[in-house]
Formats: structure tokens, sequence, C-alpha cells
């Protein structure tokens, strides 16, 4: 199975954020996530993210990784399920409950 990324990472620096978004993502937290487009998403990590190696849209191979954040019905009715986000586009990670 290929796995492709719109965006890869080799640089050691840029592999180092994606690491520090990863520990700050652990199992069911309740987050507020700063998305680098200026957009935040709320909801709670249905599983801590795990760097892979995936193939960028040139064909080169780095690093990056996927998180999944659950939107409950109560907080927001018209957009609860789930989506799935780049673990290179999060800015800034809040947690919304006690760590």
């Amino acid at each position: 199975m290929t796995r492709n990324a719109e965006r890869v990472h080799t640089d050691p620096d840029a592999i180092a954020a994606i690491q520090r978004n990863i520990e700050r993502l652990p199992n069911g937290a309740h987050v507020l996530l700063g998305l680098e487009d200026g957009s935040e998403v709320t909801g709670i990590v249905a599983a801590r993210p795990i760097a892979q190696m995936f193939f960028g849209p040139d064909g080169r191979e780095g690093m990056n990784a996927v998180v999944r954040i659950e939107q409950p019905a109560l907080d927001h009715p018209e957009s609860a399920g789930w989506r799935d986000l780049w673990v290179d586009r999060i800015r800034e990670v809040r947690r919304l409950d006690p760590e």
C-alpha cells in the first residue's frame, strides 16, 4: 500500500516539530488546534498520531503524521463527526481538559 502526503519532511527541525506536536496529542485529550491557515479545530484526539514515512507529490520520501479529531455532537451538532489532520499543519495545541 502506497502512502502519499501533500507534504513530507526530511529536515531534522521539521521532523522535531512534528514529534513535539505528537507528544501534545495524547489519546482522549480534548484539544483546540490552531492550524497554519488560521482556522481552528476543536475535538477529542481519537488516538495519538504516529510519525510515518510518506511519499510527497514529487515522489520524494519523508516524514509526516495524521491525527484523527472526533468532534462530538454535544459541542457542535452541525459539525459532529471526525476530521483527519496533517500534524505538520498544526501550529498550536491547547488542552481544554486537565492534563
